[in-house]
């Protein structure tokens, strides 16, 4: 079946078209959610109400872009605007403008599995920039919009995340330049 044929027959309501969407992108869009959440167990959770929502809008999609890139806002937005509803993202005044530069020595490497422990466990407004802007190339100003935020709030957040991450690691004895 093509994409065009599995898009088409979601937009029909079709159980086993659906089935087949999910099992194809589960994947992806699960590590996406896990990004953005502060557990598996959230994560799971994300992943099911961003395919609720992914099987209530597809007769949005348009083709515009890649079908993927379109799942894969879905499962942004609709994280972000339970995060928005669950949690106020507070403005913060103090904005810190030093750049952090992570060090190249081998040693200071991370693993993977640390490092999204230590991501997840922000505080949501400092996670949610902090995935965006890091590992999603958003900028400061699309931040802003999707978080209802101002950009210097945005950078502030990003900052804090940073700062936070840092010694989060130092904690655990992985330091930081």
């Amino acid at each position: 079946m093509t994409e065009e044929e599995l898009i088409k027959k979601c937009k029909k309501g079709n159980r086993a078209a659906q089935e087949f969407l999910y099992r194809k992108y589960s994947a992806v869009l699960f590590g996406i959610c896990l990004k953005y959440s502060r557990n598996r167990t959230e994560a799971e959770d994300n992943l099911h109400d961003s395919f609720v929502t992914i099987f209530d809008k597809i007769h949005q999609f348009r083709a515009a872009g890649s079908f993927e890139g379109w799942l894969k806002r879905v499962a942004v937005n609709t994280v972000l605007q339970k995060y928005r509803r669950e949690e106020p993202l507070t403005l913060i005044t103090e904005v810190l403008a030093e750049k952090e530069e992570v060090s190249d020595d081998p040693e200071t490497e991370v693993p993977l599995a640390t490092l999204l422990r230590c991501v997840q466990e922000l505080p949501n407004k400092y996670r949610l920039t902090f995935n965006m802007y890091v590992l999603d190339g958003y900028s400061h100003k699309e931040i802003s919009r999707a978080l209802g935020t101002s950009e210097g709030t945005s950078k502030s957040n990003l900052a804090r995340a940073k700062a936070l991450l840092r010694e989060k690691l130092k904690n655990i004895n992985i330091h930081i330049a």
